[in-house]
This record gives structure tokens, sequence and C-alpha cells, in this order.
């Protein structure tokens, strides 16, 4: 089965389950997520199967888009609610519009330091495993752009927002560095990615929809439409002669008006047969082979 399927993530499952509960699903052995989310985190989770895969390299920069909520009063050790308090509580003592004040520091390009409880590779190992062996974790700052941060409400300790953010952005750092600049210490109590890139909640499909699509035989129609995947990429329908040939690694002539490097092949029935790359003029040969 090769295709992308978009996932509405339950708390509590890692991203690694996930995979594991789509490989049970669809059949399909080869299966990758785009993007880890964490346990505690629900939302948008974009996966690839079979042949699909190979695609993984042209999602690498997606932005997300969150909503949550941030606790004052203490932080903990992996910035989220599952983690072990820090310190002991604060009260919290800013008002809303004092944290947006605030909030206005975690706006446009910075240099954010990665939790050391994440998947951040350090030397080929995940910063989490380091962690959690008790070893000194050596993360180091990442340059990441933050379109939008606003908080839209307070109730309690506890304030509400959304949030805009480049790859590689991790919201508990915000989460935890909000709460030192308020003074009384924070962290990441609910998360949610309401939308991966191009790809949006509303057409998720949850853990029991899968399920019951799985028991029907029906996987296959959860996929998302093949000319709704890179649609930054321009398109051109190969005919059979071309299609062969494409299968065989081999440049052909395909028309396209476009000027654009890579272009999205199609064959008949909307069949993604590939990435192409243009080698001059109509010229274009085989970069990723889907046939």
């Amino acid at each position: 089965m090769n295709g992308l399927l978009i996932f509405d993530k339950p708390p509590g499952l890692t991203s690694h389950d996930v995979v594991s509960l789509v490989r049970r699903a669809t059949g399909e052995r080869s299966v990758g997520h785009l993007g880890t989310l964490d346990p505690m985190a629900t939302g948008v989770l974009p996966l690839l199967l079979g042949k699909w895969t190979r695609l993984a390299q042209f999602f690498g920069a997606a932005e997300k888009y969150y909503e949550g909520t941030v606790r004052f009063g203490w932080a903990t050790d992996t910035y989220d609610a599952e983690g072990q308090a820090a310190a002991e509580p604060q009260p919290l003592t800013a008002s809303l519009d004092q944290l947006r004040e605030l909030g206005l520091r975690f706006q446009g390009t910075l240099d954010q330091v990665p939790p050391v409880f994440s998947a951040k590779k350090i030397g080929g190992v995940p910063a989490y495993k380091l962690a959690r062996a008790g070893k000194e974790v050596p993360v180091k700052p990442a340059r990441i752009t933050i379109h939008g941060f606003e908080l839209t409400g307070l109730e309690g300790e506890s304030a509400s927002f959304t949030m805009h953010v480049s790859a590689g952005g991790y919201v508990r750092s915000v989460a935890h560095e909000l709460g030192q600049l308020a003074g009384c210490g924070a962290h990441l109590s609910v998360l949610r990615r309401v939308q991966a890139g191009p790809f949006l909640i509303a057409d998720a499909v949850t853990k029991d929809g899968l399920i019951a699509a799985a028991n029907a035989g029906s996987t296959a129609n959860l996929l998302l439409h093949p000319r709704l995947v890179l649609p930054e990429l321009p398109a051109v329908t190969a005919d059979e002669a071309a299609q062969g040939k494409l299968r065989n690694g081999m440049a052909v002539n395909l028309p396209e008006f476009s000027q654009a490097s890579l272009i999205r092949i199609f064959g008949p029935g909307h069949q993604l047969l590939g990435i192409g790359k243009r080698v001059a003029g109509t010229l274009i040969q085989p970069f990723v082979n889907l046939a």
C-alpha cells in the first residue's frame, strides 16, 4: 500500500506506537512518520506508507501549528506534565497582559535550546536516552523561527495559547522559558498539533476510524488523494511510452510549462509515478522513482 495517511494521534501513544498501529491496520510493513509528537501530545501526525517513504526528504521543512496550555507554578525536568517537578511550587503573580508582554520575546528567528528529554540526536543517540541514564546531555541551541505565539486566555495558573513555528521548534522549551521569565516556573500541560505543513486536523483519521477501516478492509480509502501531495511542485502526466522509460530510470521529454527543477510525474488513474528532475528544457530525469 503506497500513500500518505494523516493520523490524529491520541494521548499516551508514542510516534513509534502509531507506526506499529498503522502497520497492523494496513498490512504494509514500510511506514514512517513525518515529525515526532511526544506521548502526551495529540493531533496531526502524517505518515508515509510503502514506496512513498522515499518522499520523506520533501517534508523536512514543514511548519507546524499548535494549540495548548502552559501551567505556571513549577518547572519539570522534561518541560512538560510527564516530568518530575524541578523546584518547589511558586505562585503566579503576573496578569495575562503581563504574560503576553513576556511572550513577545518568543517571536521571530531565535536560538532555542531543546529539552534534554527529547528525540534530538547527540552523537547518534537520542538525548532522552542519555538523560534517563543520568549522563550529561550537551544539547546545543538551534536556530528556529516562531511565526506566531499568542496567549489566548488565563484561568487560574494555566494559560492557553496558539503557536505557529518552523520545523525543529520545541513548544516545551517556550513554556519552560516563559515560566523562567514569569519568575515562578512553568511547564507544558496540554499540546495539540492542528496542522503540519499543508495537512489539517480536519482531514485526519482517528485511531477508532483506522481500526474500523481495517476491519472493513478499506484502509486504502483513508489515504490522501495523490494529487494533493506536494502541491508546491508542478505536475505532469506521462504517456505509456514515457512511463516505461521512467521505470527503467531513463530521461524522457515531458510537456511541462513550468521552469521548476523538480516536478511530480503522474500516470493513469492519478498514480504518482515519482518525482522528476529537469535536465534541460523538457528533458526530465527520474529523481525519486515510485513506479
